[in-house]
């Protein structure tokens, strides 16, 4: 799974770098996860999120689970895009470089799939 979020203001991205750490040690512990890497580009506003896990069951229970559920609650309210992406891939190919993920977005975004896009 990959994701690209963008913050409305640039000065709401502190604020959301920290909850996005909070979250991402959140998922390094979480049932199934077998990789996962944050990126953020904060003179931007837009955060990637890369992480891989046994199955899509792993994801929804982290998803669904405090604080993650609660801090996307919060944090939707400053944001101006978010594009997830789902994809399998054999376990030798896990790696990706953050080019090939902010490909497969790109793909993603212009395929303009509603439930794809926050907007």
């Amino acid at each position: 799974m990959a994701s690209r979020l963008e913050v409305k203001s640039l000065r709401r991205a502190p604020g959301f770098l920290i909850a996005s750490l909070a979250l991402w040690w959140q998922a390094r512990r979480s049932p199934g996860v077998l990789g996962l890497a944050l990126k953020a580009e904060m003179l931007k506003g837009v955060f990637w999120t890369y992480s891989a896990w046994d199955d899509k069951a792993a994801i929804y229970a982290y998803a669904g689970s405090e604080p993650h559920r609660s801090t996307v609650a919060r944090k939707r309210k400053v944001m101006r895009d978010a594009t997830f992406v789902f994809f399998t891939a054999p376990a030798d190919e896990l790696r990706l470089s953050w080019d090939e993920i902010s490909r497969r977005i790109a793909e993603q975004r212009d395929s303009a799939a509603p439930e794809a896009q926050i907007r």
